[in-house]
């Protein structure tokens, strides 16, 4: 009797198994295991420290001595401590920006740490973050610029032997690697071994060989995520060094899966520390901004804080960082929707694995999916009672493929169904922060829609409006957005350096008249010259403790006139002068954002500045200039 059973059961499950409905074919390019497992970390730390930390420049001309790095009060744990209470899943450091020092002992150049006074040459910061990593269980990644402005033998082959040296190093030296970043900067002016030249490598992928360099990692840690590599990696460049990156989002390069990152450092003043840039910070609200407008659009974020000459996080910098994560941990804390039952228009094969309530069960990984070729499904999400939420985020099920064009949100309130996230339409592009009442294009890894005002119901509907093929969508959730209390706001120091006002200034040099165009506050605008050198001298009228410019370029989609490189004087009566800055701006073409120029504070009336060099033929220009400082304090006789 009971092998009667047995054998029943048996045939019974065979037949249950025979007739399980298949997962729907994957459709289009998808991520690897590596590519899905990082969009999960969602966002982590980038970490700008080395030789620009001490001469207050964004790139190094790579003629910087390694004696000038001397972080008296590093401290790579407390970093890294700070990064994870924080919330963040990882951290990535800059081993070697373009001037080409080494921050760890390489044997490919001299050029390194070695020379440094810092634990009388023997310090590896690699090492030390690496370590520290390990301990908190934080994932550790590296930056190793292509670019090297020291390098006697950079733009001919010999450069090559020693950049694959320097890949192996950091991929065999420190443990695992989580993502490497080889930025896109190819080449220009440099030292070179004191050859003091321009050198351009033409193609990048042709001169680095991307194909072998992307090959040899593979080799050497499978599971690294490669930032960049002209394409050929698995990550690419979202588009804009504010965080932001433009929705919709499409993780498709032809038939490849190619994820994006939104970037941006969290002090305004540049990716490397700069003195008196307290009040600089990016607020806990405008990282939120940045936030739900990279994150929460299907990319990665990575925030960049800079330590220091002591080696130090700036505190103002943490400050922020650390209200932001409390926040972010907020918002996600508590999900509205877990556990609501669902009624979809349509279930795969009536198979319970595909069911609705897939959407609301917490698992990221189950799914609801309609038939084959049902592309426009809807869904009935019941809450157990009425929630109030302001945030709506949705995922796909991405390693069957990115395919959700458009959908649309209702909430069933006033006896009635009212949308409250349409339907994006063809054509529409999001390219600036996610602020309120964003429409519902693509989904992908997730989206988060922030909406215009609270919402309070338990009832709503999904529907998929466009879609390249059956959905297959994995994650329906409602969270509250925390107040501006609850951000912790970090205020201003009274004594932190600030734009001073230019009512009353008055202008001369290069093209005088347009000058005012420069502190009208106005991108849209700006003071222009059909000459190179130019100079452009403010006079303030009234004597101010001067502490630094920023400058913004032209931006109207052209780069002609562009100052590339600059000089900044003062002068108490307009007749002696005092150098107090020189250098680049660099990067203007791939991102014309606001750049800042710190110095000493020293008291002035006038301030010159001269455009040395520019972009594209003869001709300067500066949309928009702000000058820093205080006013100067009148003494007693």
């Amino acid at each position: 009797m009971f092998k009667k059973y047995l054998l029943a059961l048996s045939c019974l499950m065979g037949t249950m198994f025979a007739a399980a409905e298949p997962a729907p074919k994957p459709y289009g390019p998808l991520p690897t295991e590596q590519q899905v497992k990082w969009l999960r970390m969602e966002w982590y730390a980038f970490v700008h420290f080395g030789l620009n930390t001490y001469t207050d420049r964004e790139w190094g001309y790579g003629d910087e001595s390694p004696k000038l790095f001397a972080p008296s009060k590093f401290n790579a744990d407390t970093i890294v401590r700070t990064f994870k209470e924080a919330g963040m899943s990882g951290m990535i450091y800059t081993a070697k920006h373009h001037d080409g020092f080494c921050t760890w002992p390489t044997k490919s150049t001299k050029h390194n740490i070695r020379l440094s006074p810092w634990k009388n040459g023997k310090g590896d910061v690699v090492k030390s973050f690496a370590k520290a990593c390990k301990k908190h269980n934080f994932a550790f990644g590296t930056y190793l610029s292509p670019w090297d402005r020291n390098c006697a033998e950079y733009g001919r082959p010999g450069y090559l032997k020693v950049y694959y040296k320097q890949i192996e190093e950091l991929l065999t030296k420190y443990g695992p690697i989580f993502e490497i970043w080889f930025d896109g900067a190819m080449g220009g002016d440099g030292f070179y071994g004191g050859a003091r030249e321009n050198r351009n490598i033409g193609k990048a992928d042709t001169y680095y060989n991307y194909e072998k360099v992307v090959k040899n990692i593979r080799k050497l840690q499978p599971d690294c995520i490669i930032w960049g590599a002209a394409g050929r990696g698995d990550v690419t460049w979202g588009g804009s060094e504010k965080g932001f990156v433009k929705y919709p989002l499409w993780n498709t390069n032809g038939n490849k899966w190619l994820s994006l990152e939104g970037d941006t450092p969290i002090n305004r003043r540049g990716w490397f520390w700069h003195p008196n840039q307290g009040n600089a910070v990016k607020s806990p609200e405008h990282l939120m901004e940045i936030y739900l407008s990279s994150v929460g659009r299907g990319a990665n974020l990575i925030l960049n804080l800079a330590p220091n000459r002591d080696g130090q996080l700036d505190p103002a910098d943490v400050a922020s960082l650390q209200a932001f994560g409390k926040m972010r941990t907020r918002l996600l804390a508590k999900d509205y929707a877990l556990n609501a039952s669902v009624e979809p228009s349509e279930v795969r094969g009536n198979d319970a694995r595909f069911a609705g309530n897939a959407l609301t069960d917490g698992d990221i990984e189950s799914y609801w999916c309609p038939e084959d070729n049902t592309t426009t499904p809807t869904a009935e999400i019941v809450l157990p009672k009425p929630a109030t939420f302001d945030v709506i985020r949705l995922r796909e099920q991405i390693r069957l493929g990115q395919r959700v064009e458009a959908f649309r949100v209702e909430a069933w309130v006033n006896d009635q169904w009212e949308t409250i996230v349409a339907p994006g339409n063809p054509g529409e592009v999001e390219s600036e922060f996610n602020l309120r009442g964003g429409k519902g294009h693509t989904i992908g890894n997730q989206v988060m829609r922030w909406l215009e005002a609270p919402v309070t119901t338990n009832k709503l509907r999904l529907t998929i409006t466009q879609a390249k093929a059956c959905p297959c969508i994995s994650e329906f959730s409602l969270l509250k957005m925390p107040s501006v209390e609850e951000a912790q706001k970090v205020a201003e120091t009274d004594n932190a350096d600030k734009p001073l006002k230019s009512k009353g200034w008055s202008f001369s040099g290069s093209a005088a008249d347009s000058a005012p165009l420069a502190f009208d506050g106005k991108a849209d605008t700006m003071w222009s010259t059909s000459r190179t050198p130019a100079r452009l001298v403010v006079n303030m009228q009234k004597t101010a403790m001067v502490s630094g410019i920023s400058y913004l370029p032209r931006q109207d989609g052209k780069t002609q006139g562009m100052t590339s490189r600059y000089r900044i004087e003062l002068s108490m009566d307009g007749t002696e002068w005092q150098q107090v800055a020189e250098g680049e701006f660099g990067n203007l073409r791939a991102n014309p954002i606001e750049q800042y120029v710190t110095f000493s504070p020293q008291k002035a009336r006038f301030i010159r500045f001269t455009s040395t060099a520019a972009l594209d033929g003869e001709g300067s220009s500066v949309a928009e200039m702000q000058i820093y400082g205080r006013t100067a304090k009148k003494t007693s006789k």
